[in-house]
């Protein structure tokens, strides 16, 4: 069967199929190009790459322009994933008229397919004003990396009655609103299932274990290039920092040897006399 272009559509016949949902980010051409290879359903831009790419302490400081120069480099790569860009914070909290306008460049400009949007306290007008406008969203409820101050840091929510009850009115709040699905960050598994079976739209989990109808991780952290902090619901499942770290390694100790480059890597004049002649000129 010929591969073809996933659609929002085709995210919602899914969940309706009970067919996982896979979903990884990406941040450039070729990270983005071997995602999309994979049949990874839907590649997010994150705003991640404040921590993995720009060496940046959160993703606070992460700029529209940053975002968009990163998510133009992932579509030339994408031809088949659904591609959602991640509005980064203060793009989408305060104006609806700036939400609009800074969303609607994610489509326009760096030709993504959807934007998502953490929770907070203005979240449900801000979707709604974009949703109307044309512009698919994916919500995003639990750990919001962009407001982790406001919770005390990097922490699991939903563990007590109160919370988690405010989690599963946030989740159908945001379907009410209009969105396609939602993330689900660090929150329990229990609690991921039961917001998963209330909601008609597919529910994504990052940490909040087996039962929500997709999966997505940060490809950096799957991979292993991103040491400076693993969280526990992370699965490695390659360690590329060692590997490139070694062929670094191997690169210098062959030019100081001088076993690189050899005759195989280097350009030949195959007539001496053509060598002689350039050199007199």
């Amino acid at each position: 069967m010929e591969r073809r272009k996933i659609t929002i559509p085709d995210i919602l016949e899914m969940k309706r199929r009970k067919q996982k949902i896979t979903m990884l980010t990406a941040y450039d051409y070729p990270f983005a190009s071997l995602i999309d290879q994979a049949e990874i359903d839907i590649i997010l831009v994150g705003d991640s790459l404040g921590n993995v790419i720009l060496g940046y302490d959160s993703t606070v400081p992460v700029t529209m322009e940053e975002m968009l120069h990163h998510t133009k480099a992932v579509r030339r790569a994408v031809r088949f994933a659904l591609l959602v860009g991640d509005m980064p914070f203060m793009s989408f909290n305060i104006y609806k008229e700036s939400a609009i306008r800074n969303a609607g460049r994610f489509i326009k400009e760096a030709g993504c397919d959807a934007v998502k949007l953490e929770w907070f306290s203005g979240c449900i007008e801000m979707t709604k004003a974009i949703i109307n406008s044309g512009i698919p969203v994916m919500g995003h409820i639990g750990l919001t990396p962009q407001t982790t101050a406001q919770f005390g840091g990097f922490k699991v929510r939903g563990k007590d009655a109160e919370t988690a009850k405010k989690l599963i009115e946030e989740a159908i709040l945001l379907e009410e609103a209009g969105c396609f699905s939602i993330v689900l960050e660090c929150i329990p598994d229990r609690l991921a299932k039961i917001i998963t079976e209330k909601l008609k739209i597919p529910t994504i989990g990052i940490g909040a274990g087996p039962f929500s109808d997709g999966q997505v991780l940060v490809t950096h952290d799957m991979v292993g290039l991103f040491e400076r902090f693993r969280p526990k619901f992370v699965k490695q499942y390659i360690n590329l920092s060692l590997q490139i770290l070694e062929a670094i390694k191997k690169f210098k100790e062959e030019v100081i040897q001088e076993k690189f480059p050899t005759k195989e890597h280097s350009f030949t004049i195959k007539k001496k006399k053509s060598l002689k002649k350039s050199a007199e000129f």
